[in-house]
């Protein structure tokens, strides 16, 4: 009897085992896919056309200048089809202004000792802008058709500016250094519309349209220079890769 309970104790304990062992591989694999699904991410290389707006008609955009913007993104899913997105990427843009009235623009030399260039009217006035940008927003997709899933994201960019140049070419000045024109910070918002194309499991090509427009002032208004309100208009087309 005592040697019958403990061959059935021994049985028991080895089903116990199997039954454990494949419990934890069901819920190993389920976690696995549930992280697949509810975390992605993605590198992306987008072609830049930028522009500046005025909110004064003394000061105008005079032409839109080609950029570049390479980045990774970050998703997370609370639904299949929504996730809030984030990542970081350097932003390379710019634009040309040109104002009626003359215009003196304060320079700093890397010996720290300011300059000061006088601008005539309507000569432009050529800038190139690095930014650091780190968007937050939300993404809403619709579920795979065939091999194509279209998408829209909204959101906010906050941004710093880690690198200022400025041509002038009626002055003959090209990549002076211009941080000390330019405010560090500054937020703008986005809108970006496009489609990722499957190539196998979680990996998606993506393609789209993306617009970026700063709410703040991204020059600064030194000395006698015209107060006025310069925006950032940023139009990209994003090439990239999901995983």
């Amino acid at each position: 009897m005592i040697e019958y309970i403990l061959n059935m104790s021994k049985h028991l304990n080895n089903r116990t085992l199997t039954i454990l062992l494949f419990l934890f591989l069901s819920i190993s694999t389920h976690t696995m896919i549930q992280a697949q699904q509810k975390i992605g991410f993605g590198i992306h290389a987008d072609p830049v056309i930028s522009w500046f707006s005025s909110d004064i008609k003394e000061v105008i955009n005079d032409g839109a200048r080609p950029g570049f913007n390479f980045g990774l993104t970050f998703n997370k899913y609370f639904n299949p089809n929504y996730s809030f997105s984030t990542g970081i990427s350097l932003l390379n843009a710019g634009g040309r202004l040109v104002s009626q009235d003359t215009t003196v623009m304060e320079f700093t030399s890397l010996k720290k000792i300011l300059k000061l260039t006088t601008v005539l009217p309507n000569e432009a006035i050529v800038y190139k802008i690095q930014y650091l940008s780190i968007p937050l927003g939300l993404k809403l997709q619709t579920n795979q058709i065939g091999y194509l899933t279209f998408f829209t994201d909204l959101g906010l960019d906050p941004k710093v500016v880690i690198g200022g140049k400025t041509d002038i070419p009626s002055l003959y000045i090209k990549d002076e250094k211009a941080m000390n024109e330019l405010r560090m910070f500054n937020l703008s918002y986005h809108i970006t519309a496009g489609i990722e194309y499957s190539l196998g499991g979680t990996t998606a090509m993506v393609l789209g349209l993306n617009f970026d427009n700063n709410f703040l002032d991204i020059t600064k208004d030194n000395g006698d220079q015209p107060v006025d309100k310069v925006s950032h208009k940023i139009l990209s087309f994003r090439i990239g890769v999901n995983f």
